[in-house]
């Protein structure tokens, strides 16, 4: 991983040109995001590899009400994909998946993730090589951070039983991780737009166990974290 002091400096401005809205689920693309009885949506990021493939799983998913690609977990500002990809930001790509927690629960999210992804090969998926398709979860609810934990601890004993492995996910909260910054707009739904893009995900063989945390798990004191983007 590069250190703060070697990563590119980027910029301060955001890039600007994304379209307004989601081109598949017809919600504003960079937010706010709210679920169908217009409670603020909850927002999870994960990172398995190559951005576009891994968005595409989750706009299908029922209760996401929104996504987005972008790069989030390094040290450079408002980084380009040219910069990202020489892996000198420190970020890796990343997916924002704002759902509604009435419908799917962060726990069905983060298996979703496990299963479609290898998230046994650090800082690589298949011949995509570098600290930038590392596997990440950043999490904004302690309840998140509890149902993460605990899916990828049971998926890491599933794997290591059946001799692979350890998983390598990288676990941080959104706060630690820092902002997330949105890339470029024809990356966003990218394999909407190119049917036949690239796409490395896809069912790993393997089942993420799930309902291993509730919010009745959590201390009653415990408050959440608003989402950011």
């Amino acid at each position: 991983m590069v250190t703060p002091a070697e990563a590119l400096p980027g910029r301060d401005t955001p890039m600007g040109g994304l379209a307004a809205r989601h081109t598949v689920l017809d919600a504003p693309l960079t937010g706010p995001w709210t679920t169908t009885d217009g409670s603020p949506a909850e927002i999870l990021y994960v990172a398995g590899g190559c951005f576009w493939g891994l968005e595409r799983i989750f706009w299908q998913m029922p209760g996401v009400v929104g996504t987005a690609v972008g790069y989030m977990g390094g040290f450079t500002p408002n980084p380009t994909y040219e910069e990202a990809c020489t892996g000198r930001t420190g970020h890796t790509e990343m997916v924002l998946v704002a759902y509604d927690p009435g419908q799917v629960g962060a726990d069905r999210l983060v298996a979703t993730l496990m299963e479609n992804h290898d998230p046994t090969t650090a800082n690589r998926q298949g011949n995509d090589v570098g600290t930038q398709y590392r596997s990440a979860i950043y999490w904004t609810t302690p309840l998140q951070e509890a149902q993460a934990r605990a899916a990828v601890r049971a998926f890491d004993e599933l794997l290591t039983s059946r001799g692979h492995g350890h998983v390598t996910t990288e676990l941080r909260s959104a706060d630690d991780a820092g902002p997330f910054y949105f890339a470029e707009d024809y990356h966003q739904q990218y394999l909407h737009k190119n049917p036949g893009g690239y796409c490395n995900h896809g069912p790993n063989g393997y089942t993420c166990p799930v309902g291993l945390v509730s919010s009745d798990d959590l201390p009653a004191q415990t408050s959440v974290e608003p989402p950011r983007a």
